[in-house]
């Protein structure tokens, strides 16, 4: 097997994670944006590591990656990193939550960024459905005041916590739901806690 550089390692661990807790490989515009690159740099990865043997990609079907050596080889993954797990954010109406830790949940480093500082809820409620973040899952949310329009936030409006799509309009803040059965919240006031990162989803 041909040696990887570092990012090589990056993408392959956060590939084989990925799919680990999903069910199913990340698209290439998933990992672009996991990474923040282009999709052409996430392509030009993802072909190299097929060239040196680890992947199998078919370049024109949507999440077809497939690992062919999987990270027990890379020394970062066995790392596994503790997240505190602070409550319950409603997928929904918002509800009250209150910062109460439950516990950790581990994650290999590649799931998440070195720099970041994150912390994980527990989801209530169907209305980001249409986003795959469904009622039981654990949302993985990567800690910041900001967001850019369209982004999945975890938003504190009116003393309550919610998960939405965030929307800056010209004189409002637009909360989206993902589920045609909800409408958005509007506010002018809204404190934002944190942006989603990575759902974590059991099958027990």
């Amino acid at each position: 097997m041909k040696e990887l550089t570092e990012r090589q390692r990056e993408v392959l661990s956060f590939i084989s994670a990925f799919t680990k807790s999903h069910t199913y490989p990340p698209t290439i515009r998933e990992i672009a944006d996991h990474f923040s690159i282009s999709v052409k740099g996430a392509y030009d990865h993802l072909n190299a590591l097929k060239k040196k043997g680890y992947l199998k990609l078919e370049d024109k079907r949507s999440r077809t990656i497939e690992v062919v050596h999987n990270e027990s080889e890379l020394e970062d993954t066995k790392q596994l990193l503790e997240i505190p797990i602070l409550g319950t954010v409603a997928a929904g109406k918002p509800i009250l939550a209150e910062e109460n830790w439950e516990g950790t949940i581990a994650l290999p480093p590649a799931m998440i960024k070195k720099q970041g500082e994150y912390f994980a809820l527990h989801i209530r409620g169907d209305s980001m459905i249409e986003a795959g973040i469904m009622d039981g899952d654990i949302a993985v949310i990567e800690k910041r005041e900001t967001a850019h329009n369209g982004d999945i936030v975890v938003a504190v409006v009116d003393d309550a916590v919610t998960l939405k799509r965030f929307f800056k309009e010209s004189n409002r803040i637009r909360l989206q739901p993902e589920n045609s059965a909800y409408s958005p919240i509007y506010c002018q006031d809204v404190r934002l806690l944190g942006k989603l990162s990575c759902i974590i989803r059991s099958y027990n």
